[in-house]
């Protein structure tokens, strides 16, 4: 069976070719849609992420705060329960369950929670990151902290976070190209991103090799350009002398 690229260049409804494979006129071609799908997985996983990160770095210096115990246990809880359930069963839950136990979640819109399910569910590995970061630096960055007068907060905020940051940057950049595919379980509430164009436009058009070839296309083209900015920020932020063995190792 021969390949026909050409079908990015029709239009959804009634299948004319555009000679620029844009539409006009209020027609949408499959390009269209398939950039519009494009789109939304990019605001999903960027939104996301940035929920991931906040909440993950909280938790995980949670996890490392000494003389408090029931913070660290609420933060371990916060690890266990998110990262031991699936991510589509929580999806389900924030999306079906949440919105009917608590009534004012239902006037949230649906990409809002699948974006939280996302989140929190990236947020307890991120967490679990930044806990093995802290803890692979030496004891004797937090005593110097305290030893010039800083406070507990001031010495995470100055001396040891900083630190741990760097160390943990090859682990979150995987994490983070995880999230970018891991945003494709929306489909399964009917958010319009790509996994979901690739179904319906297979359907629509019996093209699936040339739909699901540009998909992966555009997912590996994302995943690429997360991997060089994540790059770009660990060559920048990288200290002289200082040396990570393994990834997650302490420094020297």
């Amino acid at each position: 069976m021969a390949w026909d690229w050409q079908v990015f260049c029709k239009t959804t409804d009634e299948g004319t070719v555009m000679a620029s494979c844009l539409g006009k006129a209020g027609d949408i071609t499959y390009l269209d849609w398939m950039l519009q799908a494009w789109g939304w997985t990019l605001s999903v996983a960027g939104c996301a992420w940035v929920i991931a990160v906040l909440t993950g770095f909280l938790v995980g210096t949670l996890r490392t705060l000494p003389n408090s115990p029931w913070v660290v246990r609420f933060a371990n809880v916060w690890v266990e329960v998110f990262r031991n359930v699936p991510i589509l069963v929580q999806l389900f839950i924030w999306y079906f369950v949440i919105p009917k136990a608590f009534p004012l979640f239902q006037q949230v819109p649906g990409f809002l929670l699948v974006i939280f399910a996302l989140g929190f569910f990236t947020s307890a590995r991120i967490a679990e990151q930044v806990r093995a970061g802290i803890q692979a630096l030496p004891r004797g960055q937090r005593y110097a902290g305290l030893a010039v007068g800083f406070t507990t907060a001031q010495t995470y905020r100055y001396v040891i976070l900083p630190m741990a940051f760097r160390i943990i940057l090859p682990p979150l950049t995987s994490e983070s190209m995880n999230l970018l595919k891991n945003s494709s379980v929306a489909f399964a509430v009917s958010i319009a991103e790509l996994t979901m164009f690739a179904m319906q436009a297979q359907e629509e058009t019996s093209r699936g090799i040339e739909i699901y070839l540009a998909v992966t296309g555009l997912y590996a083209l994302s995943a690429f350009a997360v991997n060089r900015v994540f790059a770009f920020i660990e060559k920048k932020v990288r200290i002289p002398g200082f040396i990570v063995a393994g990834g997650m190792g302490g420094g020297h």
